[in-house]
């Protein structure tokens, strides 16, 4: 029989065993909350309430490579030297050759006075012994407990290895990248530089930025009073490498181009040269020299003028090398051939009062179309081109890229200008004809005879092949559709036109090639002199072209500002004829197989 007595423990036994099972169901909920459910926020708490600290993974800038692969841009480590000023006010711990910790009689730790320690490390850094002692001076009196102290940023490996033999606990050494660019100068002016704090600075490495950045990962750990990071509590978040950017520029080409430029810019006295080696058939620039170059290692050693590419930052008029626009326009919509005749003095005066010189005397000729480009004659020119509407001669010169910038979308490059044929006053009429009165780049000429070696297609002008991603995607670049600027049959008479400039002209002797025929075009375009007039004796010499002009694989432009002991475009036939033989060299371009067919100049 159940007494009162006997059910009483019972009772209490049952209810004590219900209260023992809610709180240990209350428990397990709030575990599956804090583990499961909102584990995340737990982290992240856990990250902003750690005591020890947070140290940035750097994830590897991309490397920029020329088209065989040849690293021209990498990264490199270098290294931050972090002290712990408590610690070191203690002194370290001395060693004996096995790096075992030595001990007096008492079993302590036998210690070496920090000021004993600081001339050790002052030794490997290239600081003195009292500078380093300041800095762990300078943060304990800023905070007796400081923990944290720079002894010396961005020092390099050998550096690290050096200070991290000293076996110093209270020493630390952060990674940091930085970068490296192995054939230095070369293609510098393109590549640009990153700053000390790794931001991109100029050139490629900033225009190409989204391509070659890192994704920086963090460590947040716990440690103890000794400075140990204690086990088990690291959170890594890893970081994430940039991508491959590959360019068009072949690296042995360019570094002989840049010797060529500094070596010709030099003998002519001009203020500065410059070099494009285009592929004919692509657009692709194989080559982009230009004095002076900056070395991407130290760009702090050039002028800041000498930190950017002038070769596509400037503008110009080209003068004479955008002559066959005029002749492509003519014999298209003027019904003109390249044996079109008109009489040509070396002086003309027009019905509407605007007068045209030739840049030499010469007698009255009757010249033809062709005659025209060999003459290099304004007045014959401009009698041809006023033959078609101003509307559209403008129309023909927008076809190839004036005004429309190019396809490079280089920081501050220009567009090039024209005025709509609206505006054009009586004398820019004419001499819009022979490349006066609008501007344009030099990749913009190297444009032009690019289309015309291409049967009339414009292909847009490139530097960037790819960037290959971490994950292995390569992605190329958006680039706008090919135009068909002119015919065919345009294109492969302007070309035979341009050939003869070669073969009947003055250029032969001086830039003859044997085995292959060049079509080409020089130009000397006055400089504006910021008063409205042009620059006395001063001018922008060029000579552009390609070879082999019967299947036409490459254009080149070669250019001088300003060039002193000559003046004139004869200036470039040698570096021109330099630069042409090491292309057709280099890329083993065969000879031609026939002779240029002569036109008649006269008529």
């Amino acid at each position: 029989m159940t007494t009162r007595a006997t059910r009483s423990p019972r009772r209490r036994t049952v209810v004590a065993l219900a209260v023992v099972l809610v709180v240990l169901s209350a428990f397990v909920v709030r575990l599956v909350d804090i583990q499961v459910v909102n584990a995340r926020e737990h982290v992240d708490d856990s990250e902003q309430f750690a005591t020890g600290a947070k140290s940035t993974l750097y994830g590897a800038r991309g490397d920029i490579v020329d088209d065989n692969g040849v690293v021209l841009a990498s990264s490199t480590t270098l290294y931050d030297v972090q002290i712990d000023p408590m610690l070191a006010a203690q002194g370290a711990v001395q060693a004996d050759a096995g790096g075992n910790a030595m001990t007096d009689a008492d079993g302590k730790n036998i210690m070496t006075p920090w000021t004993d320690v600081a001339p050790k490390i002052a030794a490997i850094t290239g600081q003195s012994a009292a500078d380093v002692e300041k800095i762990v001076s300078d943060a304990l009196a800023e905070n007796s407990a400081s923990r944290f102290a720079y002894v010396k940023r961005y020092v390099s490996t050998e550096e690290y290895r050096a200070l991290a033999a000293l076996k110093l606990p209270f020493l630390t050494f952060p990674l940091h990248p930085s970068r490296t660019y192995p054939d230095g100068a070369v293609a510098g002016n393109l590549i640009g530089f990153v700053g000390s704090d790794g931001d991109p600075l100029e050139g490629l490495e900033s225009l190409q930025n989204s391509c070659l950045q890192a994704t920086d990962g963090s460590l947040t750990y716990q440690r103890g009073a000794d400075g140990v990071i204690i086990p088990g509590t690291e959170i890594e978040k890893p970081a994430v490498n940039g991508g491959t950017l590959k360019l068009t520029i072949d690296s042995d080409l360019q570094w002989f181009m840049q010797q060529l430029i500094a070596e010709e810019t030099a003998r002519y006295q001009a203020d500065w040269g410059g070099i494009i080696v285009m592929e004919a058939k692509t657009g692709k620039i194989r080559a982009l020299a230009e004095t002076n170059t900056v070395d991407p290692n130290d760009p702090g050693a050039s002028d800041p003028d000498n930190r950017g590419s002038r070769l596509l930052r400037v503008s110009y008029e080209p003068g004479s090398t955008f002559k066959p626009v005029t002749a492509a326009t003519v014999i298209e919509q003027g019904g003109l051939t390249p044996t079109s005749t008109v009489e040509t003095p070396d002086r003309i005066q027009f019905p509407n009062g605007a007068v045209i010189n030739d840049s030499e005397s010469h007698p009255t000729q009757n010249l033809t179309l062709t005659g025209g480009l060999v003459e290099s004659s304004n007045v014959a020119m401009s009698q041809f081109g006023a033959q078609v509407p101003a509307e559209t001669r403008y129309d023909y010169l927008k076809r190839f890229g004036v005004g429309d910038g190019t396809a490079l979308n280089w920081s501050g490059e220009p567009t090039g200008e024209v005025r709509d044929a609206s505006t054009w006053d009586n004398q820019t009429f004419y001499t819009t004809t022979f490349g006066q009165a609008f501007t344009v780049t030099p990749t913009q000429v190297t444009s032009l005879f690019q289309t015309i070696a291409n049967g009339g297609v414009r292909m847009p002008a490139q530097l960037v092949e790819s960037c290959t991603k971490p994950d292995g995607t390569v992605v190329t670049p958006t680039l706008p559709a090919p135009v068909q600027v002119i015919k065919p049959q345009t294109a492969a008479e302007v070309s035979q036109m341009l050939e003869n400039v070669y073969a009947q002209g003055t250029l032969a002797d001086d830039i003859k090639i044997p085995g292959y025929r060049l079509a080409v075009k020089t130009g000397t375009a006055q400089i504006p002199d910021g008063h409205g007039g042009y620059k006395d004796n001063l001018f922008m010499t060029s000579l552009a072209g390609y070879a082999p002009a019967d299947d036409p694989q490459y254009v080149v432009l070669t250019l001088f500002n300003e060039p002193k002991t000559n003046t004139m475009s004869s200036a470039n036939r040698s570096v021109f004829k330099k630069a042409m033989t090491q292309v057709l060299t280099h890329y083993r371009v065969m000879p031609s197989g026939s002779d240029t067919p002569l036109l008649p100049v006269t008529q």
